[in-house]
C-alpha cells in the first residue's frame, strides 16, 4: 500500500487503517482456523468484490470487459478449490472453466458495438478472474493442504498456521515497510508507479518479512506430514516479501492507468478490497509453491 508523508503522532488516515485492521482480523483469523465454507465463503466475498475493482480499473483501458461474466466465475474457481481442495483436481477445472470463459467472452464481445476492441475486453475478462478467482483459491488449497498430503488426525491449526504464514508474512512487511519507509525513507523506490514507496521502505519489508517466516517456521514444527524449519520459513518470507511488493507495484500500475488514487472507497485510509489485497494476491499462490518445494528440498 502507499506510503503517506511523514507526520508526528498518529495521523487520521493511521488511525483509520488501524481500525480496518482490527474489523478485518476479528473476522478472518476465525473463518481461517474453522476452515470449511466459512473460510471458502470469506474468499468468496473478498473474491467478488476484489475482480469487481479489477473490472471498474480496466474498464476503457482494455476494452469493455465483462464484468458481469468474470465476477461470477472467479467467485465459481474459489467455489471449485473449496469443493475439491486438491491442486491436480482443481487446476482440471479451472482449466475448463477459463477456456470455457475465454469462448464465451470472445462470442460475447465480437457482436458488442460499444467496442472496437473485442478481444481486448475478452483478455481482460478472463485476466481478472485468473488476478484474483485463480489467485485466492490458493488460501483454500493451502489451508486443505495437509489434508490432502495425508495427515492423520486432521487438525485445523495445521491448515490455520499455512494459511496464516502469506497473512502474516505480508501484513508485518507491509506495516515494517509503512514505517521504515515513513521515519527513514529518502530514495524514491518507483516514483512513476508509486510516488510514496522508498527503498528504504522495501528494505525494511523484506527485512520483516523474513523475521516473520522465522517466528512463524517456530510453530511450523508438526504441520501434518509437512517439513518447515524456522530457516525454511524465513527464506519463504523473504521471497513473500518481494512477491507482496510485487503485486503491490502491479496493482498500483493498473491504478496509474486508470488514472485513479484508490482501486475504491470500501476501506477507509485502504481505499478499495484491491488495495488491501493486492499482496496476498500474488503471495497466496507462490507460499502454496514454495511450501511443496520445501519438501521436495527437505
Amino acid at each position: 500500500m502507499s506510503e503517506t508523508p511523514r507526520s508526528p503522532g498518529f495521523s487520521e488516515e493511521l488511525r483509520a487503517r488501524l481500525w480496518v485492521v482490527a474489523v478485518l482480523l476479528s473476522v478472518t483469523i476465525p473463518a481461517i482456523y474453522m476452515g470449511g465454507w466459512y473460510f471458502a465463503a470469506l474468499v468468496a466475498a473478498v473474491t467478488a468484490l476484489t475482480s469487481h475493482e479489477f473490472y471498474t480499473l480496466v474498464k476503457d483501458r482494455a476494452g469493455r470487459p465483462l464484468a458481469w461474466l468474470g465476477v461470477p466465475c472467479a467467485v465459481l474457481l474459489v467455489l471449485i478449490a473449496a469443493w475439491e481442495p486438491s491442486f491436480h483436481i482443481w487446476g482440471n477445472r479451472a482449466l475448463s472453466l477459463l477456456l470455457l470463459l475465454g469462448l464465451v467472452s470472445v462470442a460475447f464481445t465480437v457482436f458488442d458495438r460499444s467496442t472496437d476492441q473485442p478481444l481486448l475486453s475478452a483478455t481482460a475478462t478472463v485476466s481478472g478472474v485468473l488476478y484474483t478467482g485463480g489467485t485466492l483459491s490458493f488460501a483454500l488449497l493451502l489451508r486443505n493442504l495437509p489434508e490432502i498430503r495425508g495427515a492423520i488426525p486432521v487438525r485445523p491449526v495445521d491448515g490455520f498456521l499455512l494459511v496464516m504464514l502469506p497473512v502474516a508474512v505480508t501484513a508485518l512487511a507491509d506495516s515494517a515497510s509503512y514505517f521504515v519507509g515513513k521515519r527513514i525513507g529518502r530514495r524514491r523506490l518507483a516514483p512513476r508507479l508509486s510516488p510514496g514507496k522508498t527503498v528504504e521502505g522495501s528494505i525494511g519489508g523484506l527485512v520483516g518479512a523474513a523475521l516473520t517466516g522465522y517466528v512463524a517456521g517456530l510453530f511450523m514444527g508438526g504441520v501434518g506430514t509437512l517439513v518447515l524449519t524456522p530457516w525454511m520459513c524465513a527464506v519463504i518470507g523473504l521471497l513473500l516479501g518481494i512477491a507482496g511488493q510485487l503485486g503491490d507495484l502491479s496493482e498500483s500500475l493498473l491504478k496509474r492507468e486508470a488514472g485513479v488514487k484508490d482501486s475504491g472507497r470500501m476501506l477507509p485510509g485502504h481505499g478499495g478490497m484491491l488495495d488491501r489485497f493486492d499482496s496476498l494476491l500474488f503471495t497466496m499462490p507462490l507460499a502454496y509453491g514454495l511450501v511443496l518445494l520445501a519438501q521436495v528440498l527437505a
